[in-house]
């Protein structure tokens, strides 16, 4: 675990596996850590130079004042990015993190050799949700707005078992102040049209059961960028890479293995 200061914010990341191994970015969803990767790094091929971290406001990355905006949000991680020297990576982005991935791509294609977009969208929600959303937070906390976002992030299944407790916790237990300013963020962000112009090898991934960004909404995205491919996880909501983590490593080790990330012997 380390802390980069970009002189705004100080971020919690992490780089897992050797330092001239293919770089891989993980950006996580709103209102969880880095460790939402867990259940898939073991079953990623070998060799990979993994970075997570934690946006502003999550984790234990600090927490500017709220509102955060969505251009803050991405410089925050172009400027890891550069502290690590990372080139042509794989940018894996899960809901706001495909936000963050969008923007970045849009901003710096030197950085990004490939995207990932799970789970997310060119635009989720409206303002008028997102507004909704914050003054609960800011009225009772995380934990007013809890069992509604269990639902949309995962399956009735899933929901039944033990482990949600684990998600649950996560949620709450991040700062009030971050998931009402990354709200805020996504409220105002609209990727459509810089997205319409991306060029560059891209796979999105959607969960059948998924309350957040629906299937659908997942494929109109895919649809703006030329020759991306498109990935539906049954029995899954809006965290495929926890509900059905083989499944969901075994796309990734496909797409690096398809756009020369890695050799097909290593995926």
């Amino acid at each position: 675990m380390q802390i980069f200061d970009t002189g705004e914010v100080q971020l919690h990341y992490r780089v897992d596996g050797p330092d001239d191994g293919a770089p891989v970015v993980f950006a996580n969803s709103l209102g969880t850590d880095m460790r939402l990767w867990d259940p898939i790094l073991s079953l990623l091929a070998p060799g990979l130079r993994i970075i997570r971290f934690d946006k502003r406001g999550h984790g234990l990355s600090s927490c500017p004042p709220a509102p955060y905006s969505m251009g803050s949000l991405i410089t925050d991680t172009e400027r890891l990015l550069d502290h690590l020297n990372v080139r042509d990576c794989v940018f894996v982005g899960l809901s706001i993190g495909g936000m963050i991935a969008q923007g970045l791509a849009v901003k710096r294609l030197d950085m990004i050799r490939a995207l990932v977009l799970s789970n997310t969208a060119t635009k989720i929600g409206n303002r008028d949700i997102w507004a909704e959303r914050i003054a609960a937070v800011e009225q009772g906390g995380i934990e007013s707005l809890a069992d509604a976002v269990m639902e949309r992030w995962f399956s009735a299944q899933f929901r039944a078992t033990p482990e949600l407790a684990l998600w649950r916790n996560m949620l709450v237990r991040q700062p009030d102040a971050g998931y009402a300013g990354c709200s805020a963020a996504i409220s105002h962000s609209d990727f459509m049209t810089p997205t319409s112009g991306l060029r560059l090898p891209a796979l999105g991934i959607a969960g059948t059961e998924d309350g957040s960004t629906p299937p659908d909404l997942v494929r109109e995205m895919m649809d703006l960028i030329p020759a991306s491919k498109f990935k539906l996880i049954r029995r899954a909501g809006h965290l495929p890479c926890v509900e059905q983590p083989q499944e969901y490593a075994e796309t990734l080790n496909e797409f690096l293995v398809s756009v020369g990330h890695i050799s097909k012997a290593r995926g």
